[in-house]
């Protein structure tokens, strides 16, 4: 059973919402987490690594803020295989680069643009997603 807890999410939620606002408003980027941890390796096409470097900084640091600031960090079970998870790694990754985005990039900073091509892309992860999770849980 997964705990609910509304007020984190929704704390958790409006700052998702605040750094893809900032990044968009700064520096006129999509806060999209496959597309600057992509850009990461070489070659550089632009001047930005500092900034993807200081973003993947942010996203790594988050739990051990968290830690510092409750005393514990969330309980955290994964019940896949670690070939299972390299496999839905390597999936996800594709799909990304197909879709041209993953869920931060079409999911929140393209729907809140009303982008089309995002709004269908969410559709199809989301969906997707449901699927799987139904055949997995429920088929299988």
């Amino acid at each position: 059973m997964t705990a609910f807890t509304p007020i984190a999410s929704l704390i958790g939620g409006a700052m998702i919402g605040l750094a893809a606002v900032l990044l968009m408003s700064v520096k006129g980027r999509i806060a999209g987490v496959s597309g600057i941890a992509s850009r990461l390796f070489p070659p550089y096409a632009d001047g930005e690594l500092f900034g993807r470097l200081a973003f993947v900084a942010g996203l790594v640091a988050a739990p051990l803020v968290y830690l510092l600031v409750t005393g514990s960090l969330p309980e955290l079970t994964v019940a896949a295989s670690a070939p299972l998870l390299g496999v839905a790694g390597l999936l996800v990754g594709f799909g990304s680069v197909w879709g041209n985005g993953c869920t931060s990039g079409h999911g929140v900073c393209g729907i809140a643009r009303l982008s089309t091509r995002s709004i269908a892309a969410t559709l199809v992860f989301m969906t997707t997603a449901i699927v799987t999770l139904f055949i997995l849980r429920h088929v299988l």
